[in-house]
C-alpha cells in the first residue's frame, strides 16, 4: 500500500524549476516508489547495476542519453558515474527544467562527484524511512516547523493516530517494507536487509577485508546507538585498530545507516564534550541487530530508552529535512555529565530538546536543559521541549514543555 510522503510537494516544485533533482537515501526507504508514483506516468525509468553495464550507459553515456526521452528516472546513479559529465552537457545545451530524476543510496565518491559536477544544475533531497506523520497517513503535519517558527506560543495540535503502539513501532522501525508485515516475519526481513543491502553496498565500496569482523562491528555499533561516539573504544571491543573502526563507521554513514550529531561548542563554557553522538538510522534495524525478539522484549530491555531516543532523533531529522534551509542539529554534554539530547540552531536561536522514555516527564527531566541555559547565559535560547510517550502536552518547568512523541 502506497503512503503519501511529506517530500512530495517540495520534490515536484523543485523538479519544475531545476533540470535535475537527486534523491538520496538508504536502500528500501522508498526513493524509487516515490518517484515512480509522482512521475511514472510521464517519465522513463532505468535502474543501474554495480556489475552490469545497463544499456551501455557506462561505455557510451552520450548514446545512452540520446536514446531516452526526458523526463527520465535514473535509479542508483552511483553505479554509472560515467553518465554525470554527459548529463551536464545535455542540461547545459537545453537549459530546460524537469529533465532528470536521479537516486543514490551512497554518499561516497560517486555521489560527491555528482554534487560537484552538477553544481547549479541539480538540487539534492534526502529521504529516510517513514516519519510518524507518514505512518499515520498525515504527511503534511510537522510540529517541528511550528516550534521553530514560534517557540513562545507553540502548542501541540493533537496527536497522530498511529497504526501501532509505542514499543511495536520502535521495534518494527520505519522502513516501508516492514510496516504491513506480520510481526513474526519482521526480524527475518530486517536481518535479510542487513545482509542483502548493507553488506552489498559496503562491498561495492570495496573497503572491508574481513566480513565476519565487519558483521560484529555493525552489531556493536547498533548497541551503542544514542551514545557519544568513541571510535577507538569501539575498535578495542572487537580487537580492531582505531583507524579501521573509523573507516568502517564512515562506511555505515556512507550507506545512510548511521548518523552523527556533532557536539555544540561555545566560548561560554570550555569543559564540554567534543565527541559526536551517534544514532543507527532506523530503530527497527538496531533492534534486529541487537537480537531483540519482540515489542514486549524491547519494553523490558536495558536499551529501550536509547532506542526510543534513536527513533525520536530520526523523527526530528526527517522533519528538519523538509525545511529550507534545515536547522543545524547539535547535542550538548558537559564533562560533569549534564546533557541535552538535541539542540537545534536556526536564525541565531538555540532550541534545546530532551528525549525521555517516560509517560510522565517532570521537572527532574529538565536538569540538562537547566544546565544548558546556565552554561550559555548570553545565548538566545528558546523554550525547551521534553519529547516523551506522554498523553498530553504540559509545562514541566518555567521554560520547558513536555510534548507527546506522536504529536501531530
Amino acid at each position: 500500500m502506497f503512503r503519501e510522503r511529506s517530500l512530495r510537494t517540495r520534490l515536484a516544485r523543485l523538479f519544475a524549476r531545476f533540470p535535475i533533482v537527486v534523491v538520496t537515501g538508504a536502500r528500501q526507504v522508498g526513493k524509487t516508489t516515490l518517484l515512480r508514483h509522482l512521475f511514472g506516468d510521464r517519465a522513463g525509468y532505468v535502474v543501474f547495476d554495480p556489475v552490469l553495464d545497463v544499456e551501455g550507459a557506462r561505455r557510451d553515456p552520450d548514446l545512452f542519453l540520446a536514446n531516452h526521452r526526458t523526463p527520465l528516472i535514473l535509479d542508483e546513479i552511483q553505479f554509472a558515474p560515467e553518465l554525470v559529465p554527459a548529463l551536464k552537457r545535455r542540461v547545459d545545451a537545453s537549459g530546460a527544467a524537469g529533465q532528470y530524476l536521479l537516486t543514490g543510496s551512497q554518499q561516497w565518491s560517486a555521489m560527491r562527484s555528482v554534487a560537484e559536477s552538477l553544481a547549479g544544475r541539480a538540487v539534492f533531497l534526502h529521504l529516510e524511512g517513514f516519519s510518524l506523520a507518514e505512518a499515520a497517513g498525515a504527511p503534511d503535519r510537522s510540529w517541528l516547523a511550528r516550534w521553530l517558527d514560534d517557540p513562545e506560543t507553540f502548542q501541540a495540535a493533537g496527536r497522530l493516530t498511529l497504526p501501532r503502539l509505542l514499543w511495536e513501532q520502535v521495534w518494527r522501525g520505519f522502513l516501508p517494507g516492514v510496516q504491513d508485515l506480520p510481526e513474526d516475519l519482521v526480524p527475518d526481513v530486517l536481518t535479510g536487509y542487513v545482509r542483502t543491502y548493507i553488506e552489498r553496498d559496503v562491498r561495492a565500496l570495496g573497503e572491508v577485508s574481513d566480513w565476519h569482523e565487519f558483521g560484529r562491528f555493525v552489531r556493536i555499533v547498533a548497541a551503542l546507538t544514542a551514545q557519544e561516539v568513541n571510535q577507538s573504544q569501539i575498535g578495542r571491543e572487537i580487537g580492531l585498530r582505531g583507524e579501521t573502526a573509523r573507516r568502517w563507521l564512515s562506511l555505515l554513514g556512507a550507506t545512510f545507516q548511521w548518523s552523527e550529531v556533532p557536539a555544540l561548542s561555545s566560548n561560554a563554557t570550555k569543559r564540554v564534550s567534543s565527541r559526536p553522538k551517534g544514532h543507527f538510522a532506523d530503530s527497527g534495524l538496531a533492534c534486529a541487530l541487537m537480537a531483540i525478539s519482540s515489542p514486549r522484549a524491547l519494553a523490558g530491555h536495558p536499551s529501550s530508552g536509547a532506542l526510543f531516543e534513536t527513533a525520536v532523533a530520526a523523527e526530528v531529522r526527517k522533519q528538519a529535512s523538509l525545511m529550507a534551509p534545515p536547522p543545524v542539529l547539535w547535542h550538548w554534554r558537559s564533562h560533569g555529565g549534564a546533557e541535552v539530547d538535541l539542540v537545534l540552531e536556526r536564525d541565531g536561536i538555540l532550541f534545546p530538546l530532551e528525549i525521555k522514555a517516560t509517560s510522565h516527564p517532570s521537572r527532574a527531566d529538565t536538569s540538562g536543559l537547566l544546565a544548558f541555559r546556565r552554561a550559555h547565559p548570553h545565548a538566545r535560547i528558546a523554550r525547551g521541549l521534553v519529547v516523551a510517550p506522554c498523553e498530553t502536552s504540559y509545562p514541566v518547568s518555567e521554560n520547558d514543555v513536555a510534548l507527546p512523541w506522536d504529536t501531530a
